[in-house]
């Protein structure tokens, strides 16, 4: 891939076939493009998408709220992906900047992002990006049965 134009856009329903690809690849999840399309049309996470050449070769997701044990929104960056033949071109960090300015027109005060320890090129990017480790935070997680 040449390094041609580059430009940032947010995701609507008609992307919905190259998310369920970037999805899987980085997720695993398995999606179907009407799930994806039904999700994207009553969220309200952001979606931004990095575009080179007119092709879709990332995205990026945070969600923001209020929660009453804090002043001001909250914000969390959820997902940041870049394919390989477009990563090392800066769209990282371009993605974490338009998501930021988004958030912060919003409100929101403060983000966070949760990776992987040994995801080393996703915490330097993140770092590029003036984020800070947190030594004491641990993620704990459980999955819940759906009640009948």
């Amino acid at each position: 891939m040449n390094d041609g134009e580059i430009y940032l856009r947010w995701a609507n329903t008609d992307d919905a076939a190259d998310l369920v690809v970037f999805n899987d690849a980085f997720n695993g999840v398995g999606l179907s493009i009407e799930e994806v399309q039904d999700n994207i049309a009553v969220t309200s996470e952001l979606i931004a998408l990095a575009v080179m050449d007119d092709l879709i070769v990332g995205f990026a997701c945070a969600q923001y709220f209020k929660s009453f044990c804090y002043r001001g929104l909250q914000g969390e960056i959820t997902e940041l992906y870049i394919t390989e033949a477009a990563r090392g071109k800066g769209l990282g960090t371009l993605l974490i900047s338009f998501l930021e300015e988004e958030l912060s027109a919003r409100g929101v005060t403060s983000v966070k992002v949760l990776t992987g320890n040994t995801n080393e090129n996703a915490i330097k990017t993140y770092e590029k990006s003036r984020y800070s480790k947190m030594e004491k935070e641990l993620l704990l997680q459980k999955k819940l049965e759906p009640i009948r």
